[in-house]
C-alpha cells in the first residue's frame, strides 16, 4: 500500500465564516456540501481513484477474502417459518442473487409456496434496494409494503394484492412505518418532514382511496412511529424523544374514531405500552431508571390508575417485554449481561430461560401470534452462529430450530471469548469483551482490531460473524470496549456517555486501549481500531486525543463534522438529536462540543493509517463530513502514512444493499486492516 509517487488529492480552499456565539468561525471545505455540484462529484470521484489506486496491491487479497467468505455460507438458504394469519411466512435466498425472496405457504412444509415479495425482481435496473417495513393486513390478501432506491431513506409505499399480483402506488413518499386495521382496508403509515423527522400519522382506506391526517407531531424534539398490538386489538401512535414518550391509541376494529392519549408526555418520563388479555401493561421509568412494569385497565390509562407488576431493580436493567396471552416475556439486563425471564400472568411466577453463554445477544424473532405457547427468539455469540430457539411457555422446554451453517468447518472450540474489566481514569469499570483464535493468544502481544460505539443508549452485544474468521484465523484479535453512552448498563450508562458528560466515551476508549496494551494482549503498532456512524465519531475523536495508541483507523460513515451539523436544523436528525450531544445554539453545549468534534480538533501532528468510508446518499450523516474531516487530515497532519477516503457513490448510511456487493465491501476493508498490521500474506 506504500506508493509513494502517488499524490493523494488536495480540496481547495474557500472562505466561509460565520460568527457562533462571538466567534468568527471559518470552514473552508463548505463548498463540499454541494450534491450536485459537478466539482464536488469530481472531487469525490478523484478520492475514490486515489483509494483503488493506492490499494491495487490488495486486489488479490481482496479476491481471497470474499472467495473465504462465500465459501463459508449457505448461499441458497430459508428462514425459519412463522405463523401470521392463515400463512407460514418464510424467506429464501438463491445462490447468485443479491436479495431474498418473500414467500408463504398454508403448511409449516412450505408446500407449494407461493411468492410475496422479490426483490431482486423489484430493484431490477438499480444499484441500490431496500424494503423498508412490510405488513400484511389480517384477512391476508393485501400486503403493504415500503421501497428505497436511493440508500436516502426515500421510502415509498406500494400495496400488493395477492389475488392478482397488482402493485398499487398509494402516492405518499417518504414513508415510515405502518399498520392494518382489522377490517383489512385501513392503513395508518408516517410520513416526515424535509429534515426527515416521521411526524405525521395517516388513515387511508386503500379500497376508496379516502385519506384523512389523524395525527400530527409537532415538537420538533419527537419522532413517530404506529404499530398494531400483538393481541390485534389496538393501534398505537408513538411519540418519541431522547428522554420523554407519550402514546396515543385506537381500536383496531374501529380505526375512524379518534386517537386517545393514553398518558399524557411528562418531561423525563419514558414509557411502553403492550396490550394483554385483561388490560395494558406498561414499561416505565417513572421512579425507575432501570424500568418496571406496571398494569393498567382498558378504561383507565393515566399513570394515577397503574399498580406494579414487577419493580425496579438497581442492579437488573428491564430492557423490552414481550406480551402474550397468559404469558410476558421479560428481555433484561443483569451486570451487563442479557438474560430473559417469563412470567405467568395466571400465578405471578417467574422463570428464567437458559441461555448458551452468558456473552450473547438476543432478539425476538417472528412472534406473531397473542394466544401462543411458543416463544421464538434470535441467538448468537461470538462463537456461536446466528440460531432461531423456541421456547415453550409450558413445558419450559428450550429447543434449536435452525443454526446457521459455516462452511467447509468451523469448530467452535478453535476459538474463546472472554470479558475483562478496565477501571478508568475516574474510577469506573468498563467492561471489553474479546474473541481470538486459540492459537493465537499465547503468543504475546498480538494483532488486535478493537471497536467501539458509545452512543444513543444502544449496546454493542456480542454478534457472530462468518468474515471475521479471516481476521480470527490469521491471528487478529477483535475486541469491543463497552464505553459510556451505550446501552449496555441501562440508562444510566447512557446518560453518562451523553450531553456534557460525552467526553466519558473517548476516555473509556483509551483507557481500555491503555489496558489492553498494558495487559499484554496487543502492542501501538499492532493495535487498530474501527467505528461507524457514532463510532466513526468515537474512533476518529481519540485518534485526535492519542494518534500514539494506534497503528490504524478504519472511520465508516463517521459523524465527524458535530459543531457544523448542530448548528444546521435543515438537517435530518439534527434536531431531534438535541437530547444526545446538545444544542450548540446553547453557548455551553456549542464549547463542549467543539473540544471534542473531530473536525474541529484535526491539529498538526502524526495520525495513524486510516480509512475512511461514507456513501453519497447517506441519511444519516451527510457525505460531506466525512470528506471535509480527510480534507483538513491532508492538510494538517505531519506524517506520511496513508489517508484514505472511499466514497460509495450509490449507498446508503449502511453501504450497499445486495449481500455480494455487501461482502465485497467487507473484503476490501479487511484487506486494509491486515495490510496494515502486515498479515497480507
Amino acid at each position: 500500500m506504500n506508493k509513494k509517487s502517488l499524490l493523494p488529492p488536495i480540496a481547495r480552499k474557500t472562505s466561509h465564516t460565520e460568527t457562533v456565539h462571538g466567534e468568527l468561525r471559518n470552514d473552508p471545505y463548505r463548498w463540499l456540501h454541494r450534491r450536485d455540484s459537478k466539482e464536488v462529484e469530481a472531487y469525490l470521484k478523484s478520492e475514490n481513484m486515489y483509494t483503488e489506486k493506492m490499494m491495487e496491491p490488495s486486489l488479490d487479497l481482496q479476491k481471497v477474502l470474499f472467495s473465504e467468505f462465500i465459501n463459508r455460507i449457505e448461499e441458497s438458504d430459508e428462514t425459519v417459518p412463522y405463523m401470521e394469519g392463515d400463512y407460514y411466512y418464510f424467506s429464501r435466498t438463491i445462490k447468485g442473487q443479491q436479495y431474498s425472496i418473500l414467500y408463504r405457504s398454508q403448511k409449516k412444509n412450505k408446500t407449494s409456496p407461493e411468492v410475496v415479495l422479490d426483490l431482486n425482481e423489484l430493484s431490477d435496473g438499480e444499484a441500490y434496494a431496500s424494503f423498508g417495513h412490510i405488513e400484511v393486513c389480517p384477512n391476508s390478501t393485501l400486503v403493504a409494503y415500503s421501497l428505497d432506491f436511493s440508500g436516502f431513506r426515500d421510502f415509498e409505499l406500494r400495496l400488493l394484492s395477492m389475488s392478482d399480483r397488482k402493485n398499487v402506488d398509494l402516492q405518499p413518499n417518504n414513508v415510515r412505518s405502518f399498520a392494518w386495521a382489522n377490517d383489512s382496508r385501513h392503513l395508518f403509515f408516517v410520513t416526515e418532514n424535509s429534515a426527515k423527522r416521521p411526524h405525521k400519522v395517516w388513515r387511508q382506506n386503500v379500497i376508496s382511496g379516502e385519506q384523512s391526517l389523524v395525527y400530527e407531531e409537532r415538537d420538533p424534539l419527537y419522532s413517530v412511529s404506529v404499530s398494531r398490538s400483538r393481541s390485534d386489538k389496538y393501534i398505537f401512535v408513538y411519540s418519541l424523544s431522547t428522554t420523554t414518550n407519550e402514546i396515543s391509541y385506537v381500536s383496531a376494529d374501529d380505526p375512524i374514531q379518534p386517537l386517545r392519549v393514553f398518558n399524557k408526555r411528562r418531561s423525563g418520563h419514558q414509557y411502553y405500552v403492550e396490550h394483554g388479555e385483561n388490560g395494558f401493561y406498561i414499561q416505565t421509568n417513572k421512579d425507575a431508571i432501570n424500568s418496571r412494569v406496571m398494569f393498567t385497565s382498558e378504561k383507565k390509562t393515566q399513570e394515577k390508575f397503574w399498580s406494579e407488576l414487577i419493580p425496579h431493580h438497581s442492579d437488573v436493567v428491564i430492557d423490552d417485554i414481550q406480551v402474550f396471552k397468559g404469558w410476558i416475556v421479560i428481555e433484561e439486563r443483569f451486570q451487563g449481561f442479557i438474560r430473559l425471564r417469563v412470567l405467568d400472568i395466571s400465578d405471578g411466577s417467574m422463570r428464567q430461560i437458559n441461555l448458551p453463554e452468558s456473552l450473547c445477544s438476543v432478539s425476538e424473532y417472528h412472534n406473531e401470534q397473542f394466544d401462543s405457547h411458543e416463544y421464538l427468539f434470535e441467538y448468537e455469540s461470538y462463537l456461536s452462529p446466528a440460531s432461531v430457539y423456541s421456547y415453550n411457555f409450558k413445558t419450559c422446554k428450550l429447543r434449536l430450530i435452525k443454526q446457521e451453517k459455516v462452511k467447509p468447518y468451523f469448530k467452535k472450540s478453535l476459538y474463546s471469548s472472554e470479558l475483562i474489566e478496565v477501571k478508568v481514569e475516574d474510577g469506573t469499570t468498563v467492561p471489553v469483551t474479546i474473541v481470538y483464535k486459540r492459537s493465537s493468544r499465547s503468543t504475546g502481544a498480538r494483532p488486535m482490531l478493537l471497536s467501539g460505539y458509545g452512543a444513543y443508549g444502544i449496546p454493542s452485544d456480542p454478534y457472530f460473524s462468518t468474515p471475521r474468521l479471516s481476521l480470527l484465523d490469521r491471528g487478529v484479535i477483535f475486541a469491543v470496549a463497552h464505553v459510556r453512552g451505550g446501552g449496555e448498563s441501562g440508562r444510566a450508562w447512557h446518560d453518562k456517555g451523553r450531553m456534557l458528560l460525552k467526553r466519558n466515551s473517548f476516555n473509556d476508549f483509551i483507557s481500555c486501549a491503555k489496558h489492553l496494551i498494558s495487559a499484554g494482549y496487543t502492542e501501538p503498532k499492532k493495535l487498530m481500531i474501527s467505528g461507524g456512524s457514532a463510532g466513526g465519531l468515537l474512533v476518529t475523536a481519540v485518534a485526535n486525543m492519542s494518534p500514539e495508541l494506534f497503528n490504524g483507523v478504519i472511520a465508516d460513515v463517521p459523524f465527524v463534522d458535530v459543531v457544523n451539523t448542530m448548528l444546521d436544523e435543515s438537517l435530518p436528525l439534527t434536531v431531534g438529536e438535541y437530547e444526545e450531544w446538545g444544542n450548540p445554539h446553547n453557548k455551553p453545549y456549542y464549547s463542549y462540543i467543539k473540544s471534542y468534534s473531530p473536525y474541529d480538533n484535526v491539529k498538526a501532528q502524526n495520525y495513524p493509517t486510516m480509512l475512511v468510508q461514507t456513501s453519497l446518499n447517506d441519511s444519516q450523516v451527510m457525505y460531506w463530513e466525512p470528506a471535509k474531516y480527510v480534507a483538513r487530515l491532508r492538510e494538517l497532519k505531519t506524517d506520511s502514512r496513508p489517508l484514505l477516503l472511499k466514497v460509495n457513490m450509490e449507498g446508503g448510511h449502511g453501504g450497499s444493499s445486495g449481500r455480494y456487493d455487501f461482502l465485497r465491501e467487507i473484503a476490501f476493508e479487511y484487506s486494509f486492516i491486515l495490510g496494515v498490521l502486515g498479515l497480507e500474506e
